[in-house]
Formats: C-alpha cells, structure tokens, sequence
C-alpha cells in the first residue's frame, strides 16, 4: 500500500531517469526474483557453516509388554508390564573426507555468483529503462516536429484565404494547402498517440499501477562532442570481462565446479563421529522404587567414537565424481558462451554507436542544409516567385530532416551511453 501511495504521488510530477532506475530496481519482478535466489544461497551458505556443530536430540518412549518379559531388576518377569524412557543425546563429526570445509566454500561461492546474477538483472532494467527512456524523449520531440508543421500549415492557410479574397491566390492553391493541414493535423495526432504508447511502455516496466498521470522530466540530453572516445571493441571486452556481473557470476560457478568435485571425492575417504548421550527408566514391574527413584538409579551416560570405512558402494561416489566432471567441463562451456555472449554485445554497442555518430554529423548537415532551403522557398512563395507545390516539397523535405536529426541525435546519446556503460561507467544520458 505504501508503494502505491508512493507511485501515485510520483506520477503527480515529472520522472526523472535515475528516478525510473531506482524505482525499477525496487518494484521489477526480475530483480524481485533474484534477489530471493540470492537470499535462498545465503540461507544455504548458514546452513553448511553450520554443519561443524553437534546437533541435540531428546527423546521420550513408552512401551508395553505383554506376558513375560524383562522388569526394572533386570530378571524376566510373568505378567504385563510397562516402561518409560527419557533419553538425550549429541553426535558431531569429526573428520569426513573433507566435505564439510569443501561443502561451506561450495556455498559461499554459489551465495557470491547469486549476488553477481542479481547485479546483472539490475544492470538489464538499468539499460531496459535507459532505452525506454531516450524511445520517449525521441517521441516528444517528434511530436514537437509535428506541431511545427501543423504551425506552418496553419499560417499559409490563412495568408492563402486572405490571398484568395483579393484574387492573388486560386482556390485550388487553398485546396491544395487545407489538405497538407489536415495531413499534418493527422501526423500530429498520431505523433501524440506515440508519446502516450512510450509512457505506457515505460510504466509497465516500472511495474506501475496507475500511469495515466505519468510522465518524465524532458531534460535535453546532451549529444556527446566529435572528440568523444569511443576506443575498439578489443579495449571494451578487455574491461568489461573484468567487470561485468554476468561474466563473474559464470567464473564464480566454476571455481565452485572445483569444490563439487572435491566434495563428491569426500565419500572415497573415512568418516569419524563423536557421540555420546544421557538416559534414564521407569518400570512399573519395580514398585518397591518410586518413580523418581528408579529415574535416578537408572541414570545412564555414553560416549563413543564410530569409524566409518567405505569399502565398496556399487560405484555411486565413482559416478558422482564424474557427473561433478561433466558439471565443471559444462560450466566451463558456459562461462565461453558468456563471454562471446558479452563480445557480440559489445561489438554490436560499439558498431552501432560509430555509425549513429555518422549519422548524426550526416543530419546535422542535412537539416541545416534542408531549413535554408525551406526559407528560401518560403521568401520565394510569399513573393510569388515559387508555387505552392515547391513549397509544400520543400516543407516536407525540411520536417523530414528535422525528424531525421531528432532520431539520429538520441540514437547517437544511447548507444554512446551503452558502450560508456559496458566499460564501467554508469548509465547516464
């Protein structure tokens, strides 16, 4: 209820990205899901440390007998009878082939590449928020675009009417730029309707109930200068192997491959057990004692040692050894597809980003070159000396530069951000 509360007071003002991330991070049930993996590894890891300590068990037991059988003195008696025993007892292990020491750094590092596999779902919903984030900027300002070009629109349908009423313009010209303003009227409205799409998008990643009333803070990301630093694949892989949660969390298991092992190879060896325990009786064919009597007479204490010496176990420790063998050699499979895995990534952020920064300097120049052409146009028309075709065709041409450089600019800020993101850094735009 408290997270509701909270989620609807947020959706009152504007998000802003780190606001989107620490949410996320909080309320996506990815990450939900892993932090209980990582809390069921930590419950393991307890429970193998606690594996050295002796355990402590009471009992209590009645029995009947019926005919002849043996009496509190020891001696048979005839009859029925009954006694009641009251035992307490302890055994620990001593030396086990090494398995328990084995067993608690197995479960330290599983609980260790739990934790890294956590870091890693937060990492996904960072860059999953990041890109949802940049997809919504993008669409605001196609949206502005749009309004631009309803704006334009608008103003030559009016000069146009007032044109046509003293005879400088024909009716069809007025036509002509009634239908360009509905087109864009339409191409707004649907601008709009994409805007809406992406917050819908992003509050259902953030798990929100209530989105009606969300949004996000339109700061202006910054476009990285040309002199930015992008390095080579090969400098990114070499840093982020280092540091990426999904390639520790696949080293992690490996090097515990190696204690399952030697674990599995614990059964081969001989296991030492120290117990020892207290107990007393009553029996009901002893009367000459009272109850309390006959508990301290019968009192009894043990203490022993058993060896335990495997000698043939129909080739089962055999065949766990081996199947921990299969185990490591898979896991190191695994940890190989990681890491190819991470390189293809890395390649593909790299690639990407390198070709949105020609892109980007490649609208730049166009949309430049597309507004100065459009205001030439523009004086010509308003002058007479070009028609309403050219000037609807250098409009176009412009808005669609505009809308060209608005994508290439965010796509450029992403993808920059996500080879940032990959050799270490956090996840700005």
């Amino acid at each position: 209820m408290k997270a509701l509360i909270l989620a609807l007071a947020l959706t009152a003002q504007p998000w802003s990205l780190q606001e989107c991330i620490d949410w996320a991070l909080e309320h996506n049930l990815t990450v939900a899901s892993k932090k209980l993996s990582e809390e069921t590894a930590a419950i393991n890891r307890n429970t193998a440390e606690m594996a050295w300590l002796p355990n402590l068990n009471a009992s209590v037991s009645e029995n009947v007998n019926f005919g002849r059988g043996i009496g509190g003195n020891n001696t048979y008696v005839s009859g029925n009878s009954a006694s009641t025993g009251f035992t307490l007892s302890s055994s620990m292990t001593i030396f086990d082939g090494l398995a328990t020491p084995n067993r608690i750094k197995l479960s330290r590092l599983n609980l260790d590449a739990a934790t890294q596999d956590l870091e890693k779902a937060k990492d996904d919903i960072r860059v999953a928020v990041a890109k949802a984030y940049v997809q919504i900027l993008y669409n605001y300002e196609i949206q502005d675009v749009a309004a631009l070009q309803v704006s334009i629109d608008s103003l030559q349908a009016e000069r146009l009417e007032g044109m046509m009423s003293v005879g400088r313009a024909s009716k069809a010209d007025l036509s002509q730029q009634k239908a360009s303003l509905a087109q864009s009227r339409v191409t707004h409205v649907q601008a709009v309707n994409n805007v809406r799409s992406a917050l819908l998008e992003m509050a259902q990643l953030l798990e929100l109930e209530s989105w009606e009333d969300f949004s996000i803070v339109r700061t202006e990301a910054v476009v990285p200068s040309e002199e930015v630093y992008l390095g080579t694949p090969e400098d990114i892989y070499a840093d982020a192997v280092m540091t990426r949660p999904a390639i520790k969390a696949e080293e992690l298991r490996l090097k515990s491959s190696d204690y399952n092992i030697k674990v599995a190879k614990g059964a081969y060896m001989p296991s030492l057990t120290l117990s020892g325990g207290i107990g007393t009786n009553y029996y009901s064919t002893f009367p000459q004692a009272s109850f309390f009597n006959q508990l301290r007479s019968n009192f009894s204490q043990y203490v022993g040692v058993s060896l335990n010496i495997p000698i043939f176990n129909r080739f089962s420790v055999r065949n766990q050894v081996r199947s921990a063998q299969v185990q490591k050699a898979n896991q190191q499979l695994t940890l190989r597809r990681a890491e190819q895995t991470l390189y293809k990534e890395i390649c593909q952020a790299w690639d990407g980003a390198v070709a949105a920064r020609a892109k980007y300097e490649a609208s730049v120049e166009a949309a430049a070159a597309a507004q100065d052409a459009f205001e030439l146009i523009e004086a010509k028309y308003e002058g007479g000396a070009a028609t309403i075709t050219e000037f609807s065709d250098s409009r176009t041409r412009y808005m669609k530069a505009k809308s060209d450089l608005v994508q290439a600019s965010c796509d450029y800020i992403f993808k920059t951000a996500l080879v940032h993101f990959y050799r270490g850094g956090n996840l700005t735009l």
